[in-house]
């Protein structure tokens, strides 16, 4: 699943920084065991990974993991 949805009104990262984001966002749902009909959780794991993506990061890996550790406090 794309996190391009859930960047509708924000304009601020260009095609590879959202392909990255992507990829890190499918890679934390993955690894969160997230199925396709937990809404909730795919939106917080997407609002997670664009914070984690505009304080600069965007290796795919280092999204993922980040985003992981902040969902799991």
């Amino acid at each position: 699943m794309p996190i391009g949805p859930f960047l509708q009104h924000d304009h601020s990262f260009d095609p590879e920084d959202i392909a990255n984001m992507s990829a890190g966002f499918e890679a934390a749902l993955s690894k969160l065991g997230v199925v396709s009909r937990d809404n909730r959780a795919k939106v917080a794991i997407a609002k997670m990974i664009i914070e984690v993506a505009k304080e600069g990061e965007r290796d795919p890996a280092r999204l993922c993991d980040e985003a992981v550790n902040r969902l799991s406090k």
